[in-house]
């Protein structure tokens, strides 16, 4: 697994924490602390910012979860990825998007720039 794949890997992960605490402190080791988020559904900035944008999917998404859906596909310091919003492991995705995380020489993330694929039924 590459390294970028490691990254993505706890980048996803990081989604799918429950406790607030313990998603904090993955945000800070992962994230670079003026780093973006981006997506059609937000723009924000910093650890705060991101915290906020996963906070605001774990409310939202209660019961589901973000899987990687493919492959993730890196060069240099980017990656980009599938991710799926399901029901359970390797069920039907309600939802999915298309990322790209660009990370600095030390493998921390400098900015992920997202785009939605699919999105659930109102």
């Amino acid at each position: 697994m590459s390294d970028l794949t490691n990254t993505v890997t706890r980048y996803l992960a990081l989604w799918n924490e429950a406790d607030a605490d313990r998603r904090a402190a993955g945000i800070a080791d992962l994230f670079t602390p003026g780093a973006p988020y981006i997506d059609p559904l937000a723009a924000v900035e910093g650890h705060a910012g991101v915290a906020a944008v996963l906070a605001g999917a774990r409310e939202q998404f209660q019961g589901l979860s973000f899987e990687l859906h493919g492959n993730v596909d890196t060069h240099h310091n980017i990656a980009r990825f599938q991710w799926a919003l399901v029901t359970g492991p390797g069920a039907e995705p309600i939802a999915i998007g298309f990322d790209v995380l660009v990370t600095d020489d030390s493998g921390k993330v400098t900015g992920v720039y997202g785009f939605l694929d699919k999105m659930p039924a109102a």
